[in-house]
């Protein structure tokens, strides 16, 4: 995302939002430059929304990146176009460091709503953990009521060098577990939830080399936006929220999960 930002606005990085579907993406994007967002992660949830993550990053260029990938609850569609989606990223040169294609997901478990079966769900996550290998790309995780099952998957497949649990909705036990597997921890708005201390107490205890921030837009705005649409700008919100829970400068935490968020997704820092 070019643009010139003011030096005293801190430089954040939006690690998971969904644009793609949005019809006045130009104005979110103007937005979210001048709130100091410099870097978005465009995340897929199935087929459609994952060729338009892409097409979107690479229109835009300079700061956005997509990941590929198929949501719990589509399950049941296959990861065979998903794994079409990737061989032409990687055919054309545009996965990895060098393209528009920087991850796998966001796929998982969600046992909230079960829109899959879970036998599937489980089924179409180990074939995605698979594919994140194959492709060398960080894999984005979506898990809802689904810890335990969650945790299972990753230590028989074996969690991807480069994992982010996105939206990460629980307490210190299972932030301590995700870490335990190698995995990076990124925060949403829920952080500014008022019954959300659970989370904002594994806020405070994820190391700062596995913390990242996202706004999982246009879902889950933080207060005091909370009730409208999400967008990418708020990741300063979620950011400096964050950040006082820690006891971190503002800077300070926005250079780290800057850094964070490079290193999981292998793109310039």
């Amino acid at each position: 995302m070019s643009g010139d930002v003011s030096e005293t606005i801190a430089a954040w990085t939006d690690s998971h939002c969904h644009l793609h579907d949005e019809s006045d993406t130009d104005e979110l994007l103007a937005r979210a430059r001048q709130a100091g967002v410099e870097r978005l992660i465009l995340v897929g949830t199935d087929p459609s929304s994952s060729a338009r993550a892409v097409e979107l990053a690479t229109s835009v260029g300079d700061g956005a990146y997509a990941t590929v990938g198929l949501h719990p609850h589509e399950a049941t569609l296959g990861t065979a176009q998903i794994l079409e989606l990737l061989q032409s990223a990687a055919d054309s040169g545009s996965i990895g460091a060098s393209g528009a294609v920087v991850g796998v997901g966001e796929c998982g478990l969600d046992y909230y709503y079960e829109h899959s079966p879970r036998a599937t769900q489980r089924e179409v996550f180990t074939e995605q953990i698979a594919l994140a290998k194959q492709f060398g790309l960080a894999l984005v995780i979506h898990t809802r009521d689904a810890w335990d099952d969650t945790f299972e998957v990753l230590r028989s497949e074996g969690a991807p060098d480069r994992t982010v649990i996105h939206c990460f909705s629980g307490g210190v036990e299972e932030a301590s577990a995700c870490l335990d597997l190698g995995c990076y921890i990124s925060v949403s708005g829920i952080v500014t939830f008022k019954n959300a201390g659970a989370l904002r107490d594994a806020a405070r205890f994820v190391p700062d080399d596995r913390i990242l921030v996202e706004t999982d837009a246009p879902y889950l705005a933080p207060v005091p936006h909370r009730g409208q649409r999400n967008e990418p700008a708020w990741v300063a919100v979620v950011g400096e929220a964050v950040a006082a829970v820690r006891g971190t400068p503002i800077a300070t935490f926005a250079a780290l999960t800057r850094e964070n968020t490079a290193r999981v997704f292998q793109i310039p820092s």
